[in-house]
């Protein structure tokens, strides 16, 4: 799906699914965007022929800038505000129920609801370098869609410390060491070759076995129909206060 910035994407071989979303702005997240990729991971998850999913994001630098700001800067009601984060429920509550088996392919850093979307992979393989951090408190929010997604994968002890320090980096090997990354290599080359690798083998594997395994990994998960959307309320309300509009202003002013 093209839009007039950045596509979601899909193809299938050989059983094996590849899903690509892409911005210009760091792979940034705006709510079409998010849309169409919670689309795509339901219909490509409910296709029979596909055995198992790689979900990687376009280009050579980041792998994910989480919110696009420029769509958080024009939300006006409290309703607008849900319905953006929202699209975050959406994305990660499609990656939770779909029964096939998502390898994340990370080859660059991630910011916020990028990292909730690595969290919500089965599998992720990042390069060295694909180092992360969960910024949403410096511009007033928090990262609250994404955080049971987080949580679940590296505990509670990590997920405090990445949304209370929300300006600090954590490298890739922390990433791996507190389980959000299952392998990382030096090069993308190495990541890809891994990815491949790993692809292959689940293609050849069990299709029933793997979906049993997915349904046991996400047990206790069953209330983020409800609770994801809860928690997107209250990142609609924050991002309404004058302290979310000036940080983001302040942070746009910078970048430009």
């Amino acid at each position: 799906m093209q839009h007039k910035e950045g596509y979601v994407s899909h193809e299938l071989d050989h059983g094996i699914a590849t899903i690509e979303f892409f911005h210009p702005s760091s792979n940034s997240l705006p709510a079409a965007i998010l849309e169409d990729l919670a689309k795509t991971i339901n219909d490509v998850g409910m296709d029979s022929r596909v055995k198992v999913i790689i979900l990687k994001s376009g280009g050579e630098k980041a792998f994910c800038a989480g919110a696009s700001f420029d769509e958080l800067v024009a939300i006006n009601t409290e309703a607008e505000g849900k319905r953006f984060f929202s699209g975050f429920a959406h994305v990660i509550n499609a990656m939770r129920k779909c029964h096939k088996l998502i390898i994340g392919r990370v080859h660059g850093k991630a910011v916020g609801g990028g990292v909730g979307i690595i969290a919500a992979t089965d599998y992720a393989i990042a390069v060295e370098d694909a180092a992360i951090k969960l910024s949403e408190l410096a511009v007033g929010i928090g990262p609250f869609v994404v955080g049971p997604a987080v949580e679940r994968k590296m505990g509670v002890s990590c997920y405090s410390q990445l949304a209370i320090d929300a300006t600090e980096w954590r490298s890739g090997e922390w990433a791996k060491r507190h389980g959000l990354y299952s392998e990382i290599y030096k090069t993308v080359e190495g990541v890809d070759d891994a990815v491949a690798k790993l692809a292959d083998r689940l293609a050849h594997s069990n299709p029933e076995a793997m979906a049993q395994l997915k349904k046991i990994f996400w047990q206790g998960t069953e209330n983020w129909d409800s609770l994801l959307f809860e928690r997107a309320s209250i990142s609609g309300h924050l991002v309404l206060s004058d302290f979310t509009r000036n940080a983001i202003a302040n942070f746009k002013t910078k970048k430009g």
